[in-house]
């Protein structure tokens, strides 16, 4: 049987494994998702900054809820 030992401030190996192949999901669906011409020619309409502006309201209130 293989023993996990852990790092100086309480993670595993298999956790930060975990937590890059989760990281490494996400990108590859980002990049599947923009792959398509429909999604790239709305997001050149919006803008990143137009997208940035709607996004903003949003994680200003899942802060406020999450520090309750």
């Amino acid at each position: 049987m293989q023993t996990i030992e852990q790092n100086g401030n309480g993670t595993t190996d298999k956790d930060t494994l975990y937590m890059l192949g989760g990281i490494a999901l996400v990108v590859f669906g980002v990049g599947l998702i923009l792959s398509n011409p429909t999604i790239r020619k709305y997001m050149g309409e919006i803008g990143i900054g137009g997208l940035a502006q709607n996004i903003v309201p949003d994680v200003e209130r899942y802060f406020k809820l999450r520090a309750m």
